[in-house]
Parts: structure tokens; C-alpha cells; sequence
């Protein structure tokens, strides 16, 4: 691992005589024994990630967030997340990665970003299907796969359709499990929170104004608020100082670099003032963070 960067994992890492090179498609357990030797630490993914546990059990932790794995464990991962697991010896499913491109390239009104598991980072990223639904998802994974190995005619066609409906049915469920506060918020109101996430991905690092997002979007700094009450139940500070400690908490585990050179590299130019957010957020000083998560 590069000392100055997380390491980020590309499709074409896993990519063998593949027949997309913006698409990867295999079982968890080949997955395992093929790509080991790039799953063995945390990392990063360079494009979106897609997965089903249909045996075993384990730990799938990413962002910092773990996650129980049992059958019927849906994730979806989005680049840029870190992501490591511990699982068990007889785990297996089925995974798939894409591109954004491959997906949004082919569709004309439908964008991955639509798809809240992929576009916020408020959102969780494990769906627990129930029994009767993890035969249904499953045989989505299965159609995708061998679609992938096909050569009959529109083949990948098929494929992104297949991704298409197996992400809206994954909306749907989520949907009633009242996740988030999409419940309360109007087209309008979430349209403008991810327009805001948007906006705080690019631009976290260097501007941490609520007032500066709000004027990007013209609008008021109290309107921005009500809308990310309405939708994450947090003010637009908080979201903001949210996304940069996990930033923070990325760095302090995966980069060889000092505590005052990573508040420096994250846009705060006092460390004390970096340490009391890190601490207000987490509970803990970054340096007792890196204590406990090291390992």
C-alpha cells in the first residue's frame, strides 16, 4: 500500500479475458480465491460494487459501519468507500462491479445517483433480504452471470436491465423499512440533498460553510437546513463535519502520516480545532482513535 494514498482496487485488476471491461461478474467464493491477494487488506474500489451472501457468515465492515453477513445480505458500494471483512470458510454469493459509465452511458432518465445506497453517504449499505425475497435477488445475480458469460445478441443490454430492476426492487424494499426520512420528504427536498452531497463531495476539504453550500444553490441557509432535517434529520453543519471526520477516520487508519499533517490535508489549519470536532464527533481524540482501529 502506497504510504500516501489508501490503496484503490480498478476493475481491470479482476479483469482475466473479461468480455466488458467496465463489468466484473463472479461468485463470492472464486471471487475469494482469485482476487485474495487484492482483498486482503482494506481498501478502496475504484467503481460500484454489488454483492449476495447465499452461504456462511462473517463481518463485512465498511466506512468504519460493521455489518453482520448471514444469507441473504445484500451491500452496495459505492468508490471511494474503504471496505475490509472477516467471513467464514464456507461463505459464498454472488458479486458484480461496474463502472458508472457502463450503467449511466446506456440509460438516458436513469443515473446511479438516483439510487440512494449509491448516493449518500448517510445511507446504510446492507439490505437483510427475508427468506422469500433471497431466491428472487439470487436468481437476478444468476440471469446477470450468465448473461455475462453469453454470446448471444445484446447481451449487455440485458445485463444493465437486469442491474436496473435489481436495484429498483432494492429501493423499494428499503423503502419500507422507513430507512432515513425520505418518508417525510418530497421529490423537491431530496432532489436538493443530493444536488448538496454532491456539491460537499467536491468541495468537503477546502469549504466547510453551511451559508457557502447554500449559496451554491441558491438558496437560504435556513431553507438548506430544513431540507436535510426533513430527509437525514441533521442540520447542513452537521452533515459537513460528518463526511469530513470520515474522511479523517480513513486517513488517520491508512495513511503513514502525522495527526497534524492529516488535519492539514483536510482543510483545518490549527490541529487543536481539528481534535475537538474529531472528538466531539466520535467520542474519542484521533490519536486514541488510531489506538483502537490500528490493528
Amino acid at each position: 500500500m502506497n504510504h500516501n494514498e489508501i490503496s484503490v482496487l480498478n476493475i481491470d485488476l479482476f479483469q482475466s479475458g473479461a468480455k466488458h471491461s467496465d463489468f466484473y461478474f463472479n461468485s463470492i467464493k472464486n471471487h475469494l480465491l482469485k482476487s485474495h491477494r487484492h482483498i486482503e487488506k482494506p481498501h478502496r474500489h475504484g467503481f460500484y460494487a454489488c454483492m449476495i451472501f447465499t452461504k456462511g457468515n462473517g463481518i463485512h465492515e465498511i466506512d468504519f459501519q460493521k455489518y453482520d453477513v448471514s444469507p441473504g445480505s445484500l451491500f452496495f458500494m459505492s468508490p471511494g468507500q474503504v471496505h475490509s471483512w472477516q467471513l467464514s470458510e464456507d461463505i459464498d454469493g454472488f458479486i458484480f462491479f461496474h463502472s458508472q459509465e457502463f450503467f449511466d452511458l446506456h440509460f438516458v432518465n436513469e443515473k446511479l445517483r438516483q439510487y440512494p445506497f449509491f448516493s449518500s453517504v448517510q445511507y446504510p449499505r446492507k439490505l437483510q433480504l427475508e427468506t422469500n425475497n433471497i431466491v428472487e435477488f439470487s436468481n437476478l445475480f444468476i440471469k446477470i452471470g450468465n448473461e455475462n458469460s453469453s454470446s448471444a445478441l445484446l447481451s449487455e443490454n440485458l445485463i444493465l436491465s437486469l442491474i436496473s430492476q435489481l436495484y429498483i426492487e432494492t429501493v423499494r424494499l428499503f423503502s419500507q423499512e422507513k430507512i432515513i426520512g425520505t418518508q417525510n420528504a418530497n421529490t423537491s427536498h431530496i432532489q436538493h440533498y443530493q444536488h448538496f452531497e454532491e456539491l460537499l463531495e467536491l468541495n468537503f476539504i477546502k469549504e466547510k460553510s453551511a451559508f457557502q453550500y447554500a449559496r451554491w444553490m441558491n438558496l437560504t441557509t435556513k431553507h438548506l437546513n430544513r431540507i436535510t432535517q426533513t430527509v437525514v434529520q441533521k442540520t447542513v453543519s452537521e452533515i459537513i463535519a460528518d463526511r469530513t471526520i470520515l474522511e479523517a477516520k480513513r486517513m488517520l487508519i491508512y495513511l503513514d502520516e502525522g495527526l497534524v499533517d492529516i488535519a492539514f490535508r483536510l482543510g483545518y489549519e490549527e490541529y487543536s480545532y481539528f481534535a475537538r470536532v474529531f472528538r466531539k464527533k466520535t467520542g474519542q481524540t484521533p490519536s486514541a482513535f488510531v489506538k483502537d482501529h490500528k490493528h
